[in-house]
């Protein structure tokens, strides 16, 4: 199997400086990762660097609470894509949800996903605070949001586990049938754990260590 392809190679730390970067973008070259994950203001150094590749450049917005206003989060969707991100990840406001503000939420994900110009928006669920009954909800907002995607974790929670393959398994099962993908991320940090996500319907996988599992897969 060739993980490569589904690996965004990311860094997303809050100290990371632009030599840190380079190495990102230079090893996602090398192992010919679907894609990078950057912070917004790295999009636009990020998409310069990998002219010529093909390359993804994603980033995040409303990272990592979620809690941003709609309006701020689709000023920030507009920004990243005039900087030249090719994907959006948003981060979900697991606060409306817990509070059954459905429409809030597919509001904002609809409003985003027009911000994104045809790129393709995944949204982050924070499963490590959500029940399953709330995980399931959430991708039924997502699908009627017209998001693409549907995204497991920011990776910044507290003692949080990130991605679980029985989390996956259940988003996958809820959004198959609506062409949404499900991309897992948070803690995936060796070939043995990517490959129990994609087995669990995974199409793309979020991680800082893909280098080692590309490397260990060979």
């Amino acid at each position: 199997m060739e993980l490569n392809k589904y690996i965004e190679h990311t860094l997303l730390k809050q100290d990371a400086q632009q030599n840190e970067i380079k190495k990102l973008l230079d090893e996602a070259v090398k192992y010919k990762f679907l894609g990078v994950c950057v912070n917004p203001c790295n999009v636009a150094f990020a998409k310069e660097y990998l002219n010529g590749t093909n390359v993804k450049v994603v980033t995040v917005i409303g990272f990592p609470l979620g809690q941003s206003t709609t309006e701020v989060k689709i000023l920030e969707t507009i920004d990243a894509i005039k900087n030249g991100a090719d994907e959006i990840d948003m981060v979900l406001n697991c606060g409306k949800l817990k509070e059954g503000k459905y429409d809030y939420i597919v509001d904002e994900i609809s409003k985003i996903k027009f911000a994104c110009q045809g790129h393709a928006l995944k949204v982050i669920l924070e499963t490590d605070l959500l029940s399953k009954e709330e995980i399931v909800k959430a991708c039924e907002l997502c699908i009627k949001g017209n998001a693409d995607f549907v995204k497991t974790s920011t990776g910044f929670v507290k003692n949080g586990v990130g991605a679980k393959p029985e989390d996956v398994a259940l988003m996958y099962s809820i959004v198959k049938d609506s062409g949404l993908g499900v991309k897992a991320s948070g803690g995936i940090r060796d070939k043995e754990a990517a490959l129990k996500m994609i087995e669990a319907g995974a199409v793309r996988l979020g991680t800082s260590s893909g280098v080692s599992i590309c490397s260990s897969s060979n």
